[in-house]
C-alpha cells in the first residue's frame, strides 16, 4: 500500500542511488534510485515522494514535487504614507460614572446544559462520564462475603491440663506443641545439658511413656476446641476448614471417646449440607460471569469446584468451552490469548477449547505460555505447531508473585518467584502477561 511522505536526500552513492530519511527525523530511511530524481538533486533536499510499504522495506515509486524551504525573517518592513499622522488619545470617565462589573455581566442563558452528577446518565440512557472514555469497564458481579478461618478455642485443653498433677502438666503441654517427638527432644535436650554439669540424667522411657498414656486423652481435647468452633460458625466457616475437623474426627482415639460422638454427627451433617450449597453456588457464580461476558473469571471459577468429584453439567460446559474459545479471536493482544489459556488448562472444559486461528504474529510470552500449557490444551498448542512430549506431566497453575516495593526487589517474594521459576521454565514471561488484570475480562 503505498502513500506520500516528506523525505531528505542524505548522500549519493557511486552506483547512482541515493540515501534517504525522513525529513526532520532519523527514522525510518532508505535508499532510492537515481533515476526518479531530477538532474538537480543534491544533499539535503526535502523532496515529497510516493512511497511503498512492505514486509521487505520502503520502496521510493516516483517524485511528486521539491519542498522549498522558506526563509524565515524577523523584520518588520515600514511603509511611507502621505496621510497626517494623528495621535490616539484616551479620555478615562469619572469613576462614580463608571459601569460596575456585574452589570458587564452577560445574562445567564437558561437554556445552557445542566451539569450531572457521577453517575447521571443522560437522556439517552448512557453515562456521559462512560461514553467519553474508549474503554468501558465490564459489569460487576456481586460478590459472596468472605468464608471464615476456624478459630478454635482452648476450654477442653485448658480443662484436661488443670485436672493432671503438676509433674505431669509440662509433660502434657510439650505432647499439645509437638507430640510424642517432641517430648523426645526435650528430654534428651535435658540430659545433655545435666552430663555437662556432672548430674544425673533423667531416665526418657519413664517420661515418654507418661507422654503416650497422655496422648488420647490431650488429642480428644484438642480435636473438642476445633469441633465446638466449627459447630458456632458451621454456615459461614471456610469448607476446606470444616471438612479438616470432619476427616480428623475420624481418628480412633477421638472416635471412641463418648463426648465426641454427638459433636461429629452435628459436623457430617452439617459438612453434607454445606457442599450441596456451596456447590450449587459454584454453578451459579459461573454461569452469572458468562452472562456479563466475563469469561476469564467463569473459567477460573470452574477449576475451583467446592464438592470433589461433582460432575460438571453438560449444559454448562457447552457454553463455557464455546464461550472460551470465541474469544481467542486473532487480532485479541498477546496479554489476552494468555489470561484465556492460564484459566482455561485447570477448567474442566479445557479438552473442548480450541481456536479458530492465532494471531499472525506469536509475541514471545504467548509461545512460552503455549509451550508450557500444551500438554493440558494439546488442540491450541497444535495450532502453534507446539505438541506435548509424550507421558509429560500436567503443568500447574502459576504462583502469584509479590511485586517489588519502591527501594528494590523484595527478598523473601524474590526467593519464593525463583524457586517457581526454575521449576517451571517460562513462568516469569507468562506471569508477566497475565498480570493484566484479567478480572476485567
Amino acid at each position: 500500500m503505498s502513500r506520500r511522505i516528506d523525505i531528505e536526500l542524505t548522500s549519493s552513492r557511486p552506483d547512482g542511488s541515493w540515501t534517504w530519511r525522513a525529513a526532520g527525523a532519523r527514522e525510518p530511511k532508505g535508499v532510492l534510485e537515481g533515476g526518479v530524481l531530477s538532474g538537480g538533486a543534491k544533499v539535503g533536499d526535502v523532496l515529497k515522494v510516493e512511497a511503498d510499504f512492505d514486509i521487505d522495506g520502503i520502496s521510493i515509486l516516483s517524485i511528486i514535487s521539491g519542498k522549498e524551504r522558506v526563509e524565515k525573517s524577523n523584520r518588520l518592513e515600514l511603509l511611507a504614507t502621505e496621510k497626517p499622522f494623528k495621535p490616539v488619545i484616551e479620555t478615562k470617565a469619572p469613576r462614580s460614572e463608571r459601569p460596575r462589573r456585574d452589570d458587564k455581566r452577560p445574562p445567564r442563558d437558561d437554556k445552557r446544559r445542566p451539569r450531572r452528577d457521577k453517575g447521571e446518565v443522560s437522556d439517552s440512557g448512557v453515562d456521559d462520564r462512560k461514553r467519553r472514555g474508549p474503554f468501558t469497564p465490564p459489569p460487576e458481579l456481586p460478590q459472596r462475603p468472605k468464608a471464615k478461618r476456624l478459630r478454635p478455642g482452648r476450654a477442653h485443653r485448658s480443662e484436661v491440663l488443670d485436672a493432671l498433677p503438676e509433674a505431669q502438666r509440662a509433660i502434657a503441654e510439650r505432647v499439645l506443641q509437638g507430640g510424642i517427638p517432641a517430648v523426645r527432644s526435650a528430654v534428651a535436650d535435658q540430659n545433655k545439658l545435666l552430663a555437662s554439669q556432672g548430674k544425673e540424667v533423667i531416665p526418657a522411657d519413664g517420661l515418654v511413656t507418661m507422654a503416650e498414656n497422655l496422648l488420647p486423652k490431650l488429642r480428644v481435647a484438642e480435636w473438642l476446641d476445633r469441633a465446638v468452633a466449627a459447630v458456632a460458625d458451621i454456615d459461614s466457616l471456610d469448607l476446606r476448614d470444616l471438612r479438616s475437623v470432619v476427616t480428623s474426627g475420624d481418628d480412633p482415639a477421638i472416635a471412641r471417646d463418648e463426648s465426641t460422638r454427638a459433636v461429629a454427627a452435628k459436623l457430617r451433617e452439617g459438612l453434607a449440607a454445606r457442599q450441596e450449597k456451596d456447590h450449587a453456588d459454584w454453578l451459579s457464580d459461573i454461569d452469572a460471569a458468562l452472562g456479563v461476558g466475563r469469561v476469564v473469571r467463569a473459567l477460573r471459577l470452574s477449576s475451583q469446584p467446592p464438592k470433589a468429584g461433582a460432575r460438571f453439567p453438560t449444559e454448562l460446559a457447552t457454553r463455557l468451552a464455546a464461550a472460551a474459545s470465541g474469544a481467542l479471536e486473532v487480532d485479541a493482544p498477546a496479554d489476552r490469548w494468555v489470561a484465556m489459556l492460564e484459566a482455561a488448562a485447570f477448567s474442566p472444559v479445557r479438552s473442548q477449547l480450541n481456536a479458530a486461528a492465532i494471531p499472525a504474529v506469536v509475541a514471545p510470552e504467548l509461545l512460552a505460555c503455549v509451550t508450557r500449557l500444551a500438554p493440558a490444551v494439546p488442540q491450541v498448542a497444535a495450532k502453534f505447531g507446539v505438541s506435548a512430549a509424550a507421558g509429560a506431566a500436567m503443568p500447574r497453575p502459576l504462583r502469584p508473585t509479590r511485586p517489588a516495593d519502591k527501594k528494590g526487589a523484595d527478598k523473601k517474594g524474590a526467593t519464593r518467584g525463583g524457586r517457581a521459576d526454575r521449576r517451571r521454565p517460562g513462568n516469569q514471561e507468562s506471569q508477566s502477561a497475565t498480570k493484566a488484570s484479567t478480572e476485567n475480562v
